[in-house]
């Protein structure tokens, strides 16, 4: 397992804190604000983790593009399928592609930072959309803000080729991802379920093959 580079300062700059509180400070309150540092800075080794996985392969799979929770399984008013994950603060936050395709886009839009199960989150809260393009159609991976996540980061940008199970981006703390994907795929994950990033079928394509 390793620790993704966008959480080292958050591991880093407590530590030495704690560090620094030991050696130059003396008493229990100096004790003290060192043990929470610390703490601090073993959450965030934690929570920034990258653990070896192994990406699940198949013709025609959809994967998770995120660990967590999911929320809701539903279709939108385009007729697109849409899977809402929660993800809380123990669980991986980086994201990977669902699908193998180009980036077609990678677009930012400010917005608030309601909790992110709340229901009106995934529409008011800060967020990315990372637009995945391939030959069955348009997939969007939505990066979602929550009360805690106050940063969403990609790590991929418009014109660059993913494989499945490809890294793409970061959630800072408890946070959603949704993902819109064309119609016609046989879903396979329900309200309820634990998913794991690259691991999970999300879907898979239909005996007959028609994707809308």
């Amino acid at each position: 397992m390793t620790i993704v580079k966008d959480g080292h300062p958050f591991i880093l700059a407590p530590l030495a804190a704690a560090i620094l509180l030991l050696i130059f400070g003396s008493g229990f309150f100096i004790v003290f604000l060192s043990l929470i540092c610390f703490l601090f800075a073993a959450f965030c080794l934690f929570f920034f983790r990258d653990p070896d996985i192994k990406i699940t392969e198949g013709e025609g799979l959809i994967l998770s593009p995120c660990n967590g929770t999911v929320m809701e399984v539903r279709e939108n008013d385009n007729g697109q399928s849409v899977i809402r994950v929660f993800l809380s603060v123990f669980d991986v936050h980086l994201q990977r592609s669902p699908v193998s395709g180009i980036v077609k886009s990678v677009e930012y839009r400010p917005g608030k930072f309601l909790k992110a199960n709340e229901a009106e989150a995934h529409i008011v809260n800060e967020q990315n959309w990372i637009t995945i393009e391939n030959e069955k159609g348009i997939y969007v991976v939505k990066q979602i803000a929550g009360i805690l996540a106050r940063r969403c980061v990609s790590w991929v940008k418009q014109g660059d080729t993913v494989k499945t199970g490809d890294k793409i981006g970061l959630i800072k703390f408890s946070s959603q991802v949704d993902l819109h994907m064309p119609a016609g795929y046989d879903i396979k994950v329900k309200a309820g379920d634990k998913v794991v990033s690259g691991v999970t079928v999300f879907a898979s394509i239909l005996k007959n093959g028609e994707i809308k």
